[in-house]
């Protein structure tokens, strides 16, 4: 009964909530690293550009966007980019190497999971997956839920 109300009162929440708007910085949120240490959004360095990607990895527009972004991982050096997903990790393991197995390689990227599931709460996103970039003082410079506005990351990442 409790997850049932739970479950309810996120949805209505994720509902009722508004976007995040451009300019905003990165919510404060603590996702949890595969060995169960906490990372927190408050973490993420300010001087370099974030890509913050939530996604579900049975998610068919998840694993598209994902699968683009990957074969352009030698554009992102210069960017953090955060997988973040509310999937076991398991799932998770399976959704990045079938789906973004380039990034696996790549030490600006980094694979969270949100166990406690408060993405929804901080960031407001619409649909999966959820895209934001930020710049490289933290605040928003677009977001979308769209798999073909992958190009418009990729030139305001590399204008």
């Amino acid at each position: 009964m409790k997850l049932l109300i739970t479950c309810l009162t996120v949805i209505f929440f994720s509902l009722s909530a508004t976007a995040q708007d451009i300019g905003s910085t990165i919510p404060n949120a603590i996702f949890y690293n595969r060995d169960n240490t906490p990372f927190s959004t408050y973490s993420i360095p300010k001087g370099k550009k974030s890509l913050i990607v939530f996604f579900d990895a049975t998610c068919e527009h998840c694993q598209k966007v994902v699968a683009q972004m990957s074969k352009r991982t030698k554009e992102l050096k210069n960017v953090n980019v955060y997988m973040i997903s509310q999937d076991e990790y398991r799932s998770i393991d399976y959704f990045m190497t079938n789906f973004g197995k380039p990034f696996l390689q790549e030490k600006n990227v980094k694979v969270v999971q949100d166990r406690d599931h408060v993405f929804i709460m901080a960031f407001h996103p619409k649909q999966y997956p959820a895209i934001y970039l930020y710049d490289a003082n933290k605040s928003l410079v677009f977001t979308s839920s769209n798999q073909n506005d992958v190009p418009k990351f990729f030139k305001l990442i590399n204008p």
